[in-house]
Parts: C-alpha cells; structure tokens; sequence
C-alpha cells in the first residue's frame, strides 16, 4: 500500500501554468485525510505549505532537490548541507558569478538584486514561467540577502546553489570546474539554462527515502513522480516511479511507467486513484 507519494512540481504535479489549483488541491487534501502523506520534491526552494500556490495544504516539504527536507509546518527536519571547504573553493573560483547561496535561514546571493535579476531575462515565455518559481516565493524573497561575501556565505549552512550564467565562455568554465570536482559536488538541474549545484550525496531520491524513514514507511509503501534531469535519481530508486508523457525521454526511462501529461493533472489523478484502489481493496479484504 502507498503510505508516501513524493512529486516533483514544475512538469509534474503542477498544471501548465506551473501552478496549483482546486483539482490538485483537492487531491493533496484527500490523501491527507486517508492517513497518507504527500512531499514536494522540487528543485525549488520552498519554506512552508504556504509557497507556490499550496495555501497550507498538508504537505511535506523536500526543498532545493532534496538538500532541506521539512514537515507539515514548515519546520527543518533534515538538511544535506554542501562540504565546506567545497563551498569555499567554488566561491573562491568565480568571484564574479551571481550564486544563490540557499541556507535553511535564508537565501545569500554573491551578487546585487539587478545581476540575479538580469539571469531570468531574455527569456520565452513559457521558460519564464517555469524560471518564475526558481526565482523565490514570498517567503523566498522576505529572506534574501544580497552582496554577500564568500565570508558571509561560510557563515551559514548552504544545501544548494542556483545560478544562471550568461557569458558563454564563464559558463564553460564553470560546468569545467563541476565535471572536475564531482568528488563534491553535483550539478543537476531541471533544465540547461541553469546550475542547480549540492553536495554529490544529494538528490531527491535520497531526500525522499530520508523523510520515509522518518516518517516509519518503507521505500516500496513510496510512490514517486518526475519529469526532467533532477528527478532520475529519485525515478530509478523507487519500484513506484511514474513519469507524465510530458517528461523527457531520459526521466520516461527512469520511471519505467508513463501515464498522462501534466495538462490534464495526471499526477493528482493518478495518486488518487492509486490511493482509492488500495483502500477499496483493504476494506473488502
């Protein structure tokens, strides 16, 4: 029986204007009440049920790929947080990128509003909306910090890294560096616009088995959806994986199970009547 469903947002549980609404709602809400448990699992950096459209809904939080892991009320249960001397040494190598520095106190950017800003221009329509959500929910934005020093960086316990970087040349050479110290970190982002960088432990599969444990369900009582980059490692460790027929052909392969896309909230539909089979089955037995 499937105790915990584990979904990624944008792609994936999300509609099409990567946004919750009452189909969704509903659904987090119903299995809620059955006894079994919904967490996000998103590249975003989420700080309570409140973000991202969720208006308090119940539901666990595994925040920036699984690095920040928090429950039903925003509190941190668990964090993966980035090697030091890692941090420092990236820091350290590209003084002039604009990173996001994402701590469970708060998110420190290297560099001024306007240079984060200046990475979501430029953009199609449909990438903003998705880039959108990467930029910060309400609670997001309340706790950046902006011009922050390597130092001050160091001084708080960073679980992941976002950054856009414009120059072709400096993005190069930082997806170099990354190739060359996968002995620390990892870069998975959801898409190729961007770094999405955390400890090379990291990754929502981890993130999800982690909460499962604690929450007393075994990894086959888990099932997991996702449809890009930073969802393969939690696709390929669960035997309930299912990806939308919106996702990539690499994350398709992952899951091994496609069901619906995304538009047509697959996801929540498939969740419930999964939930609904199980229970049915239980009372007649």
């Amino acid at each position: 029986m499937i105790k915990l469903f584990a979904c990624d947002l944008d792609g994936t549980l999300l509609n099409w204007f990567h946004a919750t609404d009452k189909v969704i709602l509903d659904a987090v809400r119903e299995i809620a009440d059955a006894g079994a448990h919904v967490a996000i699992a998103t590249g975003r950096t989420m700080r309570t049920p409140f973000d991202s459209g969720f208006q308090g809904a119940p539901i666990e939080l595994l925040g920036s790929n699984g690095s920040i892991v928090r429950d039903r009320k925003g509190n941190v249960l668990k964090t993966f947080p980035i090697d030091r001397q890692a941090l420092e040494d990236l820091l350290r190598a590209f003084p002039t990128v604009c990173f996001d520095c994402v701590a469970p106190d708060g998110t420190f950017v290297t560099g001024s509003r306007e240079e984060r800003e200046a990475g979501f221009k430029n953009r199609r329509f449909i990438r903003r909306l998705i880039m959108r959500g990467m930029r910060g929910t309400d609670s997001e934005q309340d706790s950046m910090h902006f011009k922050q020093t390597a130092d001050q960086v160091l001084a708080h316990e960073v679980c992941k890294i976002n950054c856009h970087v414009l120059d072709p040349g400096l993005n190069r050479e930082l997806a170099a560096y990354l190739a060359e110290h996968t002995d620390t970190l990892v870069d998975a982002p959801f898409a190729p616009t961007m770094f999405e960088i955390s400890d090379r432990n990291v990754n929502k599969g981890a993130g999800v088995a982690w909460l499962a444990q604690y929450l007393g369900i075994s990894e086959d009582e888990v099932a997991v959806y996702g449809d890009g980059g930073n969802d393969i490692r939690m696709l390929e460790r669960f035997t309930h994986a299912y990806a939308p027929s919106n996702a990539s052909d690499e994350a398709k392969r992952a899951a091994g199970n496609v069901i619906g896309s995304n538009v047509f909230h697959a996801v929540p539909k498939h969740m419930l009547r999964t939930l609904r089979e199980e229970r049915s089955r239980t009372v007649i037995a």
